[in-house]
């Protein structure tokens, strides 16, 4: 059977997903292609060659994409992913091996993805997983929704040979994407291990729970002199209430923690917030931008974080808690997702208006402290000296955020790719 495997979006990296539905298809016999529409212009002769078309799904943004392209197609669609069971208005959901060692030689060359900025210079950046899955049900995340608190360790040696073959491919930054690094310490410090023995000068970052990075304090020294440079931890809020209906397992203070102790290893801490809650209030929102500055996190914040509004997908564990039933609006098939409105409704206003600012000064080219500076005026929030904050601290190129509504630009994506393919 001839089967396009199509990506749509996966947070800028070069779709290891794609990869390894390609290799398990390739065991069943079957001939594969493979498309990323987020780089690549849709080319629809391959629609036209393929029997069955199937998309990755791996998080909300992609799933409204893939809902949009699979429209124009005229084959039969399947879908794979932890979205995959919110596609079936559109696409029938397939449990492929996605834990096979990914044939990325289907895929577009790294250096069509997010790099590192780090001292001056842009990496390429390859991306794997060493497991899948979390062991944590934090409320507003789609993971637990799926694995239900189960964690499944992906084979080491698999792991250690895709590596292998990124650092062959030109990668010389790695991320790994599990939803948390740290859900098995002896795993993934095993890995972490291998792969700085093997590619000493190969760096990476990786994502972890604030609780993990305070329970785990004394492995940083050792990740940090393996190569990592800066690690994604979900500070999500301020609030400590508002962290209790999340299920967060911290306090806002634990964040301010958590931070100190990368930093004192020479790891940078690159946080995830959600802002725009049922429950949020304009004081939250400023003493959100406070959190930021006092702790020297201007330079270390995406300036998407500020306008992250939450996410209700289907089967989320929020909508069983009793604080949220007064918010809940209808569910829009075509959003993938419950609406809701908040408590003060000048926060719904508020919310916009951050959001199309953010995306016109990043359009503009604009830096993150001019943009935190913009943020803190249209907020209301009082002015701060800005004199001391610390700039040029590594990120990727692209804007990581989950648990979210997708941005206009992310929407906007799709488009562009498919309309500007040469005839």
């Amino acid at each position: 059977m001839h089967i396009l495997l199509v990506a749509t979006y996966e947070l800028g990296q070069q779709p290891g997903s794609i990869g390894a539905a390609a290799a398990h298809l390739r065991r069943e016999g079957h001939d594969v292609r493979a498309i990323d529409v987020s780089v690549q212009p849709w080319d629809p002769v391959l629609a036209e060659w393929a029997d069955e078309v199937a998309f990755s799904v791996p998080m909300h943004t992609a799933t409204r994409l893939a809902r949009d392209l699979a429209r124009t197609i005229d084959r039969p669609t399947r879908c794979f992913g932890l979205y995959a069971s919110q596609c079936a208005d559109f696409a029938s959901p397939v449990d492929w091996d996605e834990a096979a060692m990914p044939a990325r030689d289907l895929l577009p060359p790294l250096d069509e993805y997010a790099r590192l900025a780090i001292e001056g210079e842009h990496r390429l950046v390859g991306s794997v997983l060493a497991s899948r899955g979390c062991s944590h049900r934090c409320r507003h995340c789609p993971v637990p929704v799926v694995f239900d608190g189960r964690v499944q360790r992906l084979d080491e040696g698999v792991v250690l040979a895709d590596l292998a073959q990124l650092v062959a491919a030109g990668a010389q930054h790695i991320t790994f994407g599990d939803p948390d690094f740290l859900n098995a310490p002896p795993h993934s410090l095993r890995i972490v291990r291998a792969m700085h023995e093997r590619f000493p000068e190969l760096t990476f970052d990786c994502t972890v729970k604030v609780e993990h990075v305070l329970r785990h304090r004394d492995g940083w020294a050792e990740f940090a002199a393996s190569g990592c440079v800066f690690v994604v931890s979900a500070f999500e809020s301020v609030d400590n209430t508002t962290l209790e209906r999340l299920d967060k397992g911290h306090a806002a203070a634990d964040a301010a923690t958590a931070t100190r102790i990368l930093r004192e290893h020479g790891i940078d801490v690159r946080p995830s917030f959600l802002p725009f809650t049922p429950w949020t209030t304009h004081d939250d929102v400023v003493a959100l931008l406070d959190f930021v500055h006092e702790h020297d996190l201007v330079g270390s914040v995406d300036p998407v974080q500020y306008t992250v509004r939450l996410l209700l997908p289907e089967g989320s564990l929020l909508l069983a808690h009793p604080d949220m039933a007064p918010h809940v609006g209808e569910w829009s098939a075509e959003r993938s997702s419950y609406q809701w409105a908040s408590i003060d409704p000048e926060m719904d206003t508020l919310q916009l208006r951050l959001s199309a600012l953010v995306e016109q000064l990043t359009a503009d080219g604009a830096d993150d402290l001019a943009i935190y500076a913009a943020v803190r005026t249209a907020a209301g929030a009082p002015p701060v000296d800005l004199s001391h904050v610390t700039t040029g601290r590594p990120r990727l190129t692209e804007s990581w955020f989950c648990c979210a509504e997708p941005t206009e630009t992310q929407l906007r994506g799709l488009t562009t790719a498919t309309t500007t393919r040469g005839d």
